[in-house]
Parts: C-alpha cells; structure tokens; sequence
C-alpha cells in the first residue's frame, strides 16, 4: 500500500483506466476528452487532466443513461483486477436514490 500512497496526482484517463470505467485506455482518453467528464464541477477535455484523492467525479451512466457521481478514494500505480479497482472509489448517491449506478464490468 506504501506504493499507492506515494502517488499524489494521476492523469484522469490512466485513472480511468485503472478504475476500470472502459476496456482500453484510448477508450478512457476519448471518454475524457468528450467533454463529459466534470472533476470537482468542471468540465473538462483534457485526458491528461489531474485527479486526486478526494476529488469528485462526474461521469456518463452505464449506457448513456444518466450521470454517476462518484468520490476518488484512491490512485493505482498500475491496473488491478476489478476487486482492486472498485477500491478505487466510492458512488455518492444522489439524495432519496434508493441505489447507486454500478458501472458496467
């Protein structure tokens, strides 16, 4: 864990990437650089991007449906297996949501 802990900012398509929110990450860049992304409320185009613990992510929904807002707990040196992954962050639900989007596996 010492590794992980050592690593102050990411580039937010790696983060992605790791995170596991898309297979590649030329799929995870172009995801970024759609303009769909927000950290912390902005928007951004950027792939190179910073993202850091504690910064709050909006993303599409699985599907296009809908947003998912989510908090980073965590940045990966490198890319895990999914159970490595889902410790990277945290869904913040949205108020009255009964559950949280899953993103697709």
């Amino acid at each position: 864990m010492a590794e992980t802990e050592s690593i102050a900012a990411q580039r937010l398509d790696m983060w992605l990437w790791c995170a596991r929110f898309a297979r590649s990450r030329p799929d995870c860049a172009r995801l970024a650089q759609s303009g769909l992304v927000r950290i912390n409320r902005q928007r951004t185009e950027k792939s190179h991007a910073q993202v850091r613990r504690g910064d709050i992510l909006t993303l599409p929904g699985p599907g296009g449906r809908g947003v998912m807002v989510l908090r980073v707990v965590a940045l990966a040196p490198r890319r895990g297996p999914v159970a490595a992954a889902r410790q990277l962050y945290e869904i913040v639900p949205e108020p009255g949501d009964a559950a949280p989007m899953q993103p697709m596996p």
